[in-house]
């Protein structure tokens, strides 16, 4: 896929979670300037619901792993890192 087409298909599950909001920013900026065709419009349309999902999938796992790693750390006896020590 190239930043000028962002409808062109790729496997979504390739992209970084960078690669996948800089495609969607291009997405909704071509929407937002209008003059494409309404098939056009529709296929950028879907491409950027495929996108925000894959963004949302990438900020879910972080966060999933940000609590994982928390949750460790406060098993392991020592206070988490920011945690006030009684």
């Amino acid at each position: 896929m190239t930043e000028n087409n962002p409808t062109a298909p790729e496997s979504l599950d390739s992209l970084s979670y960078e690669e996948a909001r800089e495609q969607l920013v291009a997405v909704v900026g071509r929407l937002e300037a209008g003059g494409a065709s309404l098939e056009e419009s529709l296929a950028l349309w879907e491409r950027g619901e495929a996108l925000a999902k894959r963004c949302e999938d990438w900020l879910e796992g972080a966060r999933k792993r940000l609590a994982t790693a928390r949750d460790a750390s406060s098993d392991g006896g020592a206070p988490a890192s920011g945690s006030p020590t009684a």
